[in-house]
Parts: structure tokens; C-alpha cells; sequence
């Protein structure tokens, strides 16, 4: 509705121009907008001064005259110019109150709109190496991606959810050799054969390794077991656990990578089996935990596939082909510093492997070529520069780098009892995103995830997130709903007969209030969806519920006039059903008591 409002004042700006200044009319842009005090009015034209330099005029003397001018609309109470040229529009009560009763007419669908053109958008998110649970910082690039996708997907974007799995490549042969090598200790303190093993401190050191290796040892018995003098033959020695310098953690994991090819090479084909166990299993965990997260993905992307179908090999030969790669001590080199990007990046290692980096490659042309029209990444901020030569490479490609957006998110700090947890998912010492749900409700952490802006630092408050105060915002929203609810019951009535009630009734400086606020909610979806911030939603109800709640506690509801009540429970219906749709749009549901 609020958009529809703003058409029609820019409608009536743009008839006022063409009577001041016919000339100014093709070129001008009319903007309407909302004034940041209430006081100001509903809506806000900066049309004077927009114009005063091109028409040579004082911009207060140009908004008299463009107010004089301006017709008249049963949708308006009254226009005045303020401050330096703006002039501001109040709308008549009757304005407002449409967006109660549209509310109430359109039910799930109000706020819904077509700003998308159902352009085919890929929103990809998460997105974590399967080498172990989910922590904190996973959840709040979970909650906000598919808080995003819901949002486009409310806006009339065609959304498609994606997570890329990281099924190729070193650091699923680091948790695949951790598993093999928890196995050792374990199948040889039974068989008594063998000895045991230094633990790696660089492998992945979680009681998950532990059970993953527990499996193996169930479903195949001794069958990996191998002797302890192969498996650390030839490996580079390691430094004094005490050093932490650059160098020491160079030869760690140079040990690491060597007990890696001794594993593969003692193991031969049984190594595809340990591999791909591990990796089921992470997946399958990783899978549930977000499915209990009220997270979904569409699409579950291998990286694996990148390199059978044989698409990074040919982004690198085509980037080479068009001269954005040089070879350098036998690596193969794309020129990113020519798209801005610091350095240039190997694509391909002197000993013929791919890096990361070319299948990113690879797996961005595959996003084109399934023909989306918009592709959004959400990564974590420390990806920050990854983005210009993600970028570059795309458009060496001859693609449109414009279609590509990076939407970085802060991780998340959870803290406890005053302390700082650790995330760290190769030495366990972390806390799961499971851990912190079953903690403090999968509400809490789906609204405080994106209670802040994605790229900014977000602490989260373990205790004020299970606080059931008006400080916890999730709470105070949700009462809110479960008050309207209480109240319907008390009242007894039909709720799907409040749209027909006469809104005439409501009056009162609350109520105009709370309906203006209603009516901002379709805008508030736009304008979230296209700056790709849910938490523009979050803010937009807490603003409503405390709204709300002034009103629920200023004014009774069930009166005895049958009309003044109907009315009053019908504002209260929609506010009801805004909450309903807003929450729904971050994955939080809205209780009926509380």
C-alpha cells in the first residue's frame, strides 16, 4: 500500500511541476520518501531543492510555489514545505487505515511483491567444509541466507538455495586421515598389533572423529589396520611443540601431507571408502542440524563434480587461451592484479593439481550457465578479498560480472558467563550451532543472527537471548502476537469478519499510529530485499510490537460498543498478521500463548 502511496504523491509532485516548470518535467526524478520523525509527516519531497540550482530559484520560494500548484487528493489532510525546501505530506486517517483492512483481505500476502520480476536469482550460503559440526559462527551465515532467500522470494524474486559442498581436496583428506588414524588407536588396542600413533596437532581432534572412527571399526573390523612404522615412514620431523612461528607450522604441515600420501598409498582402494565415509557422515549432520535450523537448500552442489565434468580444466585453458594466465616455477598463474585483485593467484601447481581457487572458478561459470540471472554469494567476512578475483575471473570469462553479489557476514561471538567460546573445528574446542540451539531455542538463534547488520560484529548475548523480558527482542515481538491471540479468544468471535468492520472508528493518535505503521511494511520488503538486509525486517517489528504494546496498554479492546471493539480487534488482527509474515520471512515462529 505505502508504494502505491508514494506513486500517487509523486503523481500529484510531477502534475505541480508540470504547472511550475513544464521543461523540468522529462528529466526530473520525483523521490518520495519517509521522514526519519513522525512529526514531519508521512511522506517527504525534496523536489524543490532538487531543482532550485537548474530553475535559479530559492528552494523554499520554489516549494510555495510547486505546493500552490498542487492538486488536491482525497488521500491527503495537508501538505507544508519545512526546513530548507522540503515539503511534507500528511495523509488523511482514512489513508492509513487501508492498511489494516489490506492486511486482513490479503492475509500471508500482504507485503508480497513484484519488484523481482521473478528474475531467477541463486543464493548460495554456508556453504562449510564438511570436516565436522556447525559452530555458532555457520549459524549466522545460515540464518542469514535463508532469511535473504525468503526475503527476495516475498519481493517476487524466482530464489534458488544453495549450499556448495567441499568434497574435493586437502582438508577432506586431513579429516579422512584423522578418522583413519583414531581408527589405528582404537583397532590396535584391541588387536594388540600395533602401536600407537602421535596424534597430529593439526589433524581434526574432535569426539566426532573418535565416533566416525568407532564406525569404521564396527562395519569393517581390522580391514584398515596397518602398521604404525608404515604409516609414519618418510614423514619430515616435526618441531618442539612449544613453536608457534611460521616456520614450525610449515613442517607441521608438510608431516601432515606426508602421513596423508603414506595413508593413501597403504590404504589403495580403501581410501575411497574412508573418504567418502567421512564425508557422508558430515554431511548427513551437517544436513540436519540447518533442517532443525529451519534452514532448506534447493540445491546441494558437489565440488567433486566440478572436476569429473571436466569444467575446471576448461576455465583454466580458456582463461589461458585468452592470455589471463602465465606460467611461473612451473605453476600456472591468473593475472588478478589486473582486476584489482593484490596479487595474482595460482590456478594450477607445478605438480598439475588445481587449486581451490580454480574450481571457485568453475563452479561460479557453472551458476551462469545454469542461467541465472542474479548470482548472490554470502560469505564470511574474512572472504572480503576473495571478491575481486572471483570477479576478475568471471569476467576474463566473458560473463557478467555485474550479476555476481558477495554478501559478507560477520562471525558471530557467542559469550558466556562473561567468557569468550572458541570456534575452532580441527581442535575441537568449539561451540555447535546444535549446542547453542538446544541452549536458547532455535527462535533466539534465528532472530539474533539477524538482529544486526550481516557485515557487522555481532556479539551474541547467551542470557539475554533466554530472558523472557522486553529486552529480548525476539520475546517482545512474540508476546506480542500471543496477545492478540488471547485477545481474539476472550472476544470469541469470527477474526475472518474483522476485515468488514468499520475503521472509522479508530481514531485515536495510537491507533492512526499503528496503521501508518502497517502500511509501512510492503515498503520496508523492498527496500530490504534490494539493499539484501533481513534485518530490516527484524527492526521493522520491533518497532510495531512496541508500538503495540503502547496501544494494548493505553486503550481497552473489548468495549462494550459492538462497532468501536470490531474495529479495535481488527487493527489488532493485522498487526497480528504482520508479525505472522515478517517473522515468517526469518524463519521464527509466532506462538498463540506464551
Amino acid at each position: 500500500m505505502s508504494q502505491d502511496l508514494k506513486y500517487h504523491l509523486a503523481e500529484l509532485m510531477r502534475a505541480a511541476l508540470r504547472s511550475v516548470a513544464p521543461a523540468e518535467v522529462a528529466t526530473s526524478e520525483i523521490h518520495i520518501e519517509r521522514p526519519k520523525q513522525a512529526t514531519h509527516g508521512d511522506f517527504s519531497c525534496n523536489l524543490a531543492m532538487q531543482l532550485a540550482r537548474s530553475l535559479k530559484r530559492n528552494p523554499r520560494q520554489l516549494a510555495e510555489l510547486l505546493l500552490a500548484e498542487l492538486p488536491k487528493s482525497a488521500l491527503l489532510s495537508g501538505a507544508e514545505i519545512a526546513g530548507a525546501g522540503f515539503i511534507n505530506f500528511h495523509l488523511h486517517p482514512t489513508a492509513r487505515l487501508e492498511a489494516v483492512r489490506s492486511a486482513l483481505e490479503d492475509g500471508p500476502a500482504f507485503g508480497r511483491s513484484s519488484a523481482g520480476g521473478k528474475e531467477k536469482v541463486l543464493v548460495e550460503f554456508v556453504s562449510a567444509n564438511p570436516t565436522g559440526p556447525l559452530h555458532v559462527g555457520h549459524g549466522r551465515g545460515a540464518a542469514y541466507g535463508d532469511s535473504l532467500g525468503k526475503l527476495l522470494a516475498f519481493a517476487g524474486w524466482d530464489v534458488t538455495s544453495e549450499y556448495y559442498v567441499n568434497d574435493a581436496g586437502r582438508q577432506m583428506d586431513i579429516l579422512a586421515l584423522s578418522t583413519w588414524l583414531r581408527y589405528l588407536e582404537l583397532a590396535g588396542e584391541e588387536s594388540d598389533t600395533d602401536e600407537a600413533i602421535v596424534f597430529p596437532s593439526n589433524a581434526y581432534k574432535g569426539s566426532y572423529v573418535t565416533e566416525m572412527a568407532r564406525q569404521l571399526l564396527a562395519a569393517r573390523g581390522p580391514r584398515f589396520l596397518r602398521p604404525a612404522a608404515s604409516a609414519i615412514a618418510g614423514t619430515p620431523g616435526l618441531p618442539d611443540a612449544e613453536r608457534t612461528d611460521a616456520e614450525a607450522a610449515q613442517q607441521r604441515e608438510a608431516h601432515l601431507d606426508a602421513l596423508i600420501a603414506n595413508a593413501k598409498h597403504l590404504l589403495a582402494g580403501d581410501w575411497k571408502y574412508v573418504h567418502d565415509h567421512v564425508l557422508t557422515e558430515q554431511l548427513a549432520d551437517c544436513r540436519s542440524d540447518l533442517e532443525e535450523s529451519g534452514v532448506h537448500f534447493d540445491v546441494w552442489f558437489s565440488e567433486q563434480s566440478l572436476f569429473e565434468t571436466g569444467l575446471v580444466a576448461r576455465c583454466v585453458e580458456q582463461l589461458d587461451r585468452a592470455g589471463h594466465l602465465y606460467r611461473q616455477n612451473g605453476a600456472r598463474w591468473f593475472r588478478s592484479t589486473a582486476f584489482g585483485d593484490e596479487k595474482d593467484r595460482v590456478v594450477q601447481r607445478e605438480n598439475g593439481q588445481y587449486t581451490y581457487f580454480a574450481s571457485d572458478i568453475a563452479y561460479h561459470v557453472n551458476k551462469y550457465e545454469r542461467g541465472f540471472q542474479r548470482i548472490i554469494n554470502v560469505w564470511g567476512a574474512d572472504h572480503h578479498g576473495y571478491i575481486a578475483r572471483v570477479k576478475g575471473a568471471v569476467a576474463a570469462l566473458g560473463l557478467d560480472a555485474q550479476r555476481l553479489d558477495v554478501a559478507l557476514v560477520q562471525f558471530a561471538i557467542l559469550y558466556r558467563s562473561g567468557r569468550k567460546a572458541q570456534m575452532s573445528t580441527r581442535s575441537g574446542e568449539f561451540v555447535t550451532l546444535r549446542t547453542l540451539r538446544e541452549d536458547v531455542g532455535n527462535d533466539a538463534c534465528r532472530f539474533f543472527y539477524v538482529l544486526r547488520k550481516s557485515d557487522q560484529h555481532l556479539d551474541f548475548d547467551l542470557d539475554l537471548a533466554k530472558s523472557q523480558s522486553n529486552e529480548n527482542p525476539v520475546y517482545y515481538i512474540q508476546y506480542a502476537h500471543a496477545r492478540v491471540c488471547s485477545l481474539l479468544a476472550l472476544w470469541g468471535g469470527d477474526p475472518e469478519t474483522l476485515a468488514g468492520a468499520d475503521l472509522g472508528h479508530l481514531d485515536g493518535p495510537h491507533e492512526l499510529a499503528l496503521a501508518a505503521r502497517l502500511g509501512q511494511f510492503p515498503e520496508t520488503v523492498e527496500t530490504a530485499a534490494g539493499e539484501l538486509a533481513p534485518h530490516l525486517i527484524a527492526f521493522y517489528l520491533k518497532d510495531l510490537a512496541g508500538e503495540f504494546h503502547s496501544y494494548y496498554n493505553a486503550e481497552r479492546m473489548l468495549v462494550d460498543e459492538p462497532a468501536l471493539r470490531d474495529a479495535r480487534l481488527a487493527l489488532a488482527a493485522a498487526v497480528r498478521q504482520v508479525i505472522r509474515n515478517g517473522m515468517a520471512i526469518l524463519g521464527v515462529s509466532c506462538p498463540e500463548s506464551m
